[in-house]
């Protein structure tokens, strides 16, 4: 059945209903490539078998949104970090709590086992890297030397080294021995989202925000190679097997690498959206993305992917077929050299040194607190069968690599593909309407001009046939069906955060304005038709839209005298806040355009925006204070504590009027992030690192 269906390069293997609010994270098992992990803002961690499409197991014990999973080499252990920086390992064979970690004080952004021990690390929003001891419940050692959230965390394959990779565009390498930084890479201009150990040599591959992946050679500690062309944000990166190439994930590609010299083997096309993880089994490469409540899993068969010979996009221009990659054994670097036993011989060094240095202490003795919350962790187990058959044996688990016959097998060309509920989940809480579970519009580096709340946001590539759920509408009572001619009640009431990703208007029903069908059968109409249908009594956003199109063309003939101090003046005394939201979605793309004229004329806006009930508003908010912090803070500082000047310096007086009139504002917003900073989700994860921003402001 396999064989016939191999016509495809890559297809989607499943999409699932994976959480109850939105999902937030997700993991896959490497070893295997045949367990997921996802975390959601509904504070669990859910365990699943890829393509199968019941939850395992639900973790519990998160009071915060989860937002980072990792699996263990064995896949027996999933540690999860929260919104609050709490840690939680899990035993999965046994099903229940195994460890609860507290000290990080922001996000935990970045997690990964040591590869032999019982050791981990975690990166987090407040630029700390702790290394813990998980059967002491210690942290061992505390790694300082970024300046922004830290994005990834991997150990080599023998254990020795520490790669992070952080918002603040560098790679930083640490020898766990010896507890310190061995060297820091500085090539990317961008944020570095990914990074990632030769499964062999000492070679070490990053995936950044700008677009392009860079290896480095771990002996020299200098860049070997830079691979651009990425249609996106290079998301997760995955060597193969035999580290004979490189695959890396970005929106909707995937792309095969090589190096000495830089080239692109082969470019894919896979329907994956902003991928989140990569894994590797049986000659397959599997993708998960996440969307919404929605987790879909995708295949990539790499037998029908380049991984040598001819270059599609690189240094090398010409057709000739190039050198397969050395074989193991024969290479130009070192290799690792792993222990032949366990972590007896393998341990972190724990002296006196790390002692005084790490402020957590590595024997620290259970609090009541911790002893608490771990009782209040849960293990649920939803699907007794498969947790027996994956979790259960010690022998042929299911988590090894199948044989070669089992590979997952490729759809047929005219299948469709159908979402399959979880009927554990619905047991639990509500989920969504299926019809209401479609894809919001693929992030854009271009700006948006956002109508709010009317809206609905266009979809930016077709989803697959959804089946839609089987199950009878609800019939209204006569009294409350819509009679011809008379305009229905709205009966739902206003949320109090109105989504930038929802899925309809608020307070409007489509349904409402279609004709009311007869004897309860469905109504055929044209296109035509049911557009004629909708326009009728939009009379109101037609004359609204006119006005703010009016508005945007006269900022616009501002904005072309090159004066963007005046444009955003403008806009401001126009009284429509849509229109300054406008305005920032575009400044906050050119750091540039800002000057200190400008904070003074925005921060009083961006007030405004961080207590707008529209969740774009307070992210474009957000977005502009963070940008003014981290470029003036530093100026505005130095200004109002240097000494007075000997004479007359006009330029000084106005600089230092100015400084002070921003500092104000920040001190008023200051407050405001402070008291928002609770709240879970976007909007508290966003607040939260303006905290840590803002923190100078006290002192």
């Amino acid at each position: 059945m396999a064989a016939a269906n191999t016509t495809k390069t890559s297809w989607r293997l499943q999409e699932i209903v994976a959480h109850s609010s939105n999902v937030s994270s997700l993991a896959l098992g490497k070893t295997s490539g045949r367990l997921l992990a996802t975390g959601g803002e509904d504070c669990r961690v859910n365990i699943w078998a890829v393509s199968k499409p019941n939850c395992i197991m639900s973790l519990t014990g998160h009071n915060t949104p989860v937002e980072c999973i990792q699996f263990s080499s064995s896949e027996e252990q999933v540690v999860a970090g929260s919104q609050s920086g709490s840690l939680r390992v899990w035993d999965l064979e046994a099903a229940k709590i195994l460890r609860t970690l507290m000290g990080h004080k922001a996000n935990i952004c970045s997690l990964d086992f040591h590869p032999f021990g019982e050791y981990l690390a975690s990166g987090s929003m407040d630029t700390n890297i702790k290394l813990w001891d998980v059967r002491r419940k210690g942290c061992v050692f505390r790694y300082k030397g970024h300046t922004q959230a830290v994005r990834c965390l991997a150990f080599s394959p023998d254990g020795k080294w520490l790669a992070s990779a952080s918002d603040d565009s560098t790679i930083k390498l640490w020898d766990l021995t010896a507890g310190k930084m061995i060297t820091e890479f500085a090539a990317h201009t961008g944020a570095v989202n990914i990074v990632q150990f030769h499964p062999n040599e000492y070679l070490l591959a990053s995936g950044s925000s700008d677009r392009t992946i860079k290896l480095w050679d771990l002996e020299k500690f200098k860049m070997i190679g830079s691979s651009e062309g990425q249609t996106g944000p290079v998301r997760c990166i995955c060597f193969s097997p035999d580290g004979c190439c490189l695959y890396s994930g970005s929106q909707d590609t995937l792309r095969v690498h090589g190096w000495e010299p830089d080239r692109c083997f082969d470019v894919v096309a896979v329907g994956w959206g902003r991928v989140a993880d990569l894994a590797t089994c049986n000659n397959q490469l599997i993708g998960v993305s996440y969307n919404l409540t929605n987790v879909s899993s995708y295949v990539v068969d790499l037998n029908r992917v380049k991984k040598s010979g001819s270059v599609i996009h690189g240094l090398i221009q010409d057709d000739k077929p190039l050198p397969e990659p050395a074989a193991k054994g024969s290479t130009i670097r070192r290799n690792y050299e792993r222990p032949l036993t366990t972590c007896a011989n393998q341990r972190v060094k724990q002296n006196s040194e790390s002692d005084r240095r790490s402020p957590e202490g590595e024997r620290r003795s259970p609090s009541s607190e911790d002893e608490r919350d771990e009782k209040e962790s849960t293990a649920e187990i939803r699907n007794a069968e498969d947790y027996k058959e994956i979790f259960q044996p010690k022998s042929a688990i299911s988590r090894t690599p199948p044989k070669k016959s089992e590979p997952f097998p490729a759809p047929l060309e005219d299948e469709s593909f159908v979402v399959k509920p979880n009927p554990a989940l619905e047991m639990v809480t509500p989920v969504p309407d299926r019809q209401a579970l479609k894809n919001p519009p693929i992030a854009s580096s271009t700006p948006v001009i956002r109508v709010e709340p009317t809206v609905v946001p266009a979809a930016a590539r077709p989803l697959p046939v959804i089946a839609p759920v089987t199950r009878p509408p609800p019939v209204a009572p006569p009294a409350a069906r819509p009679q011809p001619g008379v305009a229905p009640v709205q009966a739902r009431p206003e949320p109090a955060v109105i989504f930038s990703t929802r899925n309809e208007p608020i307070g409007l029903n489509v349904g409402d304005f279609l004709p009311p069908s007869r004897n309860s059968k469905p109504m055929s109409l044209s296109d035509e038709d049911a557009l004629s249908q909708i326009r009728k009594g939009h009379d109101t956003m037609c004359v609204m839209l006119s006005s703010r199109h009016k508005n945007l063309d006269t900022v616009r003939a501002v904005w072309s005298s090159g004066d963007v101090k005046t444009s955003l003046d403008s806009a401001v005394s126009i009284n429509d806040l849509s229109i300054v939201v406008d305005i920032l979605n575009i400044v906050n793309l050119k750091p540039s355009l800002w000057k200190l004229d400008l904070c003074t004329a925005i921060l009083p806006q961006i007030e405004v925006l961080l207590q707008s009930k529209y969740e774009s508003y307070v992210q474009t908010g957000c977005t502009s204070l963070k940008l003014i912090l981290k470029r003036f803070w530093p100026l505005i500082s130095d200004t109002l504590t240097a000494p007075p000047s000997v004479g007359v310096d006009i330029t000084r007086e106005e600089r230092h009027q100015k400084c002070k009139t921003c500092y104000k504002q920040l001190k008023n917003l200051s407050n405001m992030v402070k008291n928002k900073a609770g709240q879970v989700g976007r909007h508290g994860s966003a607040f939260r690192e303006l905290q840590l921003l803002m923190a100078p402001l006290d002192s």
